[in-house]
């Protein structure tokens, strides 16, 4: 099952939960501002996910989630001065979004923990292998440095 399911995708299938469960569970709670609190989470998720894909872009190495071990450069400038994975960062807060737009705190509290579980088993694990294996004491340093999250 590892590297097998892109992340964008496990963010929706779960999102997809969220939306289901929501009738099943209707709102736990209710915040007069949480159109905007929901928008701020998706937003900011939006806008730390696509400043991963740029550096990587920038760097001119892969940004496919599936094959690690064809990254061309070890990137550890810009938004990757502060976590390994802002992808998957942003991909959580577009979907803890979607849980609050929702007002589903079962959703809020469950789907983006099940996200972190998931992705850091079947995704980053191997990411972190592989990369390892390419770039050696180099990444490891960078391991030591910089969060795997934030």
């Amino acid at each position: 099952m590892t590297l097998k399911i892109p992340p964008p995708l496990v963010m929706l299938s779960l999102g997809g939960v969220c939306a289901w469960w929501t009738p099943v569970w209707p709102p736990l709670f209710t915040l007069s501002f949480y159109n905007v609190l929901a928008a701020l989470f998706l937003l900011g998720g939006a806008v730390i996910s696509a400043l991963g894909v740029l550096t990587f872009r920038r760097a001119k190495t892969t940004v496919n989630p599936l094959k690690p071990h064809t990254a061309s450069t070890l990137v550890t400038q810009g938004i990757y001065r502060y976590s390994r994975n802002p992808m998957y960062v942003g991909l959580l807060l577009v979907l803890a979004g979607w849980a609050l737009y929702l007002q589903n705190l079962v959703a809020l509290l469950i789907m983006p923990t099940i996200f972190v579980l998931y992705i850091n088993k079947f995704q980053i694990a191997a990411e972190e292998r592989a990369l390892v294996a390419l770039f050696g004491d180099g990444y490891i340093e960078y391991m030591r440095h910089v969060r795997r999250w934030v």
